[in-house]
């Protein structure tokens, strides 16, 4: 169930490799200055990729194992982390997908949902829409073997001792879409599932474009995407805005590794950016 929650509904074919890019683009950025003793790295992740696209370079490792904290969206070591969203999923009492559909809405739609995930979404009835927006993203990846990058910072944390931190908790981030209207989101899952080769093509272009490490363009991909949802503010604005406290508070004590979605790295209310208004250097590190 982990896997599938985080499954990239917004970031989650190519011959890109991580070797061409530009002066100025990278997944991975030094943060320094404004005080402090040592540098800390931010890293832009895809939550979930197919595993000939999957990249780990060493200076990726290096850069996470000699961080002193490590810092997720989401504190991944929780123990208590399925139960919570489990629990955070659950639709209110007497609430149900297929009343959110309709019953002739719900036919049609659980029809093309069948083809697609192999299996019903009533199997989810009493769940909110984010959680079949979520299955039918990891059906975008055309590939049998995925990664994640999350993962594979977990059992590297496992191995060196680390404890994971998050820069929001679970309840924050399924606010987020608690906030898009649920008529927004069923008309959303009826167009997924309607044009779905479109999006499986829109979700390899997105994946090209994560390799070439142009995070302004990954930025304006995923705000045009977030718009059409009506929560550009909810998903990247007032998110990105939350962690830089949390960021600066850390990075003052000490050498830091954080990583979050790609998207959140670029434009003008990234995270590098809002790093910058608060006097930092960010400069990025070839990978």
């Amino acid at each position: 169930m982990k896997k599938i929650f985080f499954a990239a509904l917004l970031l989650l074919s190519s011959t890109v490799s991580f070797s061409q890019q530009k002066t100025q683009s990278s997944l991975l950025w030094e943060i320094s200055g404004n005080g402090l003793k040592e540098p800390s790295y931010v890293f832009g992740t895809v939550h979930m990729i197919c595993r000939e696209d999957f990249i780990f370079p060493d200076v990726l490792r290096e850069k996470f194992i000699n961080a002193n904290e490590v810092f997720l969206e989401l504190d991944m070591d929780d123990p208590n982390m399925i139960m919570k969203m489990m629990s955070l999923l659950q639709l209110p009492k007497g609430q149900t997908i297929i009343k959110l559909f309709g019953d002739s809405a719900f036919k049609s739609f659980d029809s093309s949902y069948k083809k697609i995930t192999g299996s019903s979404a009533s199997t989810f009835n009493g769940l909110k829409p984010f959680m079949l927006m979520s299955i039918l993203t990891e059906k975008m990846l055309p590939c049998s073997s995925k990664e994640s990058y999350e993962q594979n910072f977990i059992t590297l944390a496992a191995k060196y001792n680390k404890d994971i931190k998050g820069l929001e908790t679970i309840e924050d981030q399924v606010a987020v879409f608690d906030s898009i209207p649920d008529s927004v989101e069923v008309a959303n899952l009826k167009e997924m599932v309607i044009n779905f080769d479109k999006q499986v093509n829109e979700f390899k272009k997105l994946v090209a474009v994560y390799k070439t490490q142009d995070i302004d363009s990954l930025f304006n991909i995923t705000q045009t995407g977030v718009k059409d949802l009506e929560a550009e503010s909810e998903l990247l604005t007032k998110r990105n805005s939350k962690w830089i406290p949390v960021m600066k508070t850390n990075m003052q004590k000490t050498s830091c590794f954080f990583a979050v979605g790609a998207a959140h790295l670029g434009g003008n209310i990234g995270v590098l950016a809002l790093l910058r208004k608060e006097g930092y250097k960010v400069k990025p590190v070839k990978l």
